[in-house]
This record gives structure tokens, sequence and C-alpha cells, in this order.
């Protein structure tokens, strides 16, 4: 079985990521690289091998969503060359945070980020490796509910945002 990537764009994310087309294969080609072996996709190991790859190839690591010192907890996974990057496996709950970071990290006086990119699995994905390796992914967050959940809060969430889940 081989692993997929389907993405969604959220106020014409794709068309910015396109101008950076260097990046976006960069990061495509980490993704697929962290999912070679299947058997090994537990939540936080596909957390930590996506983290290894990221900072080797250059990405900086819980990168700071405010410039200044203040809400030190509040931090993206990855930022490069004003790409903010979330990866999330962990519970659905999680969304609203995630795309408040975004939010926040390009707006207002801080303008850190041009766009964000949101990295989940989809549920066909979760399932498999739940069905055929007894993984954990119960109650993660899906590809499915974040293209479901984005229209809604367009109001609150101005920043553009392309959403790659990893799917088999």
């Amino acid at each position: 079985m081989s692993v997929r990537l389907v993405k969604y764009s959220y106020r014409f994310a794709e068309q910015v990521f396109n101008g950076r087309l260097n990046l976006k294969t960069e990061m495509e080609d980490i993704i697929l690289e962290a999912c070679k072996d299947l058997t090994v996709l537990s939540r936080p190991n596909l957390n930590k091998i996506l983290d290894e790859l990221f900072v080797n190839k250059g990405w900086q690591r819980q990168a700071p969503v405010f410039s200044s010192g203040e809400a030190a907890y509040a931090k993206m996974d990855f930022l490069k060359e004003r790409i903010g990057v979330e990866v999330q496996f962990g519970h659905a709950s999680f969304i609203g945070i995630d795309l408040l970071k975004m939010q926040i990290a390009s707006y207002s006086n801080l303008d850190n980020i041009d766009f964000g990119v949101y990295i989940v699995t989809t549920n066909k994905m979760q399932k498999y490796l739940k069905d055929n390796y007894k993984l954990k992914w119960d109650g993660s967050l899906s590809y499915e509910k974040v293209i479901k959940y984005l229209p809604h809060i367009k109001s609150a969430i101005q920043v553009p945002i392309y959403v790659i889940g990893i799917d088999i």
C-alpha cells in the first residue's frame, strides 16, 4: 500500500504556495519520506520522524508565534521563509488553537508568515494503520474534519492555509 497526499487550498493558499514551488516540493517529499514504513507510524513516532526530517531540511522547530518573549508557549511546529507549519495527529479539539496560531502569526503587527500549512492524516489512513498495525489513531484530527471546519470560520481565519492530508 502506498501513501499519497490529498490537498485543500483555503483562501488561495495553493496559488501562493506555487510561488515557492521548491519549498512545496520539499515539504511533500518530507511527508512521503516520513511515511515509508507504515508499520511504525504511531502518532508520536510519525511526529518524531517528521520533526527530524523538517529540521534536517533547515526548517526552524517550534518557532514562536509572537516575536517578543510574551506567550512563549505559543509556537508553530515549523517555520521557513515565512511559511508556518502545524502538524496535528492529536485530538480533534486542537484544530482551533492551531488555526488561531497561524492567524495571529500572519496578521497585525506580527506579520511572521505569509500562509500556513496544516498537516493531518485522513480517516482512511487512520483506519488503515489501526486495522492493519494495531496503532492507536482513535480521536485524532482528520483531514476531512479540517476541510469541513475551515469554511465555517472564514471570518475569523483569514490567513491562507494549505491543508495536506496523508492518505493511503
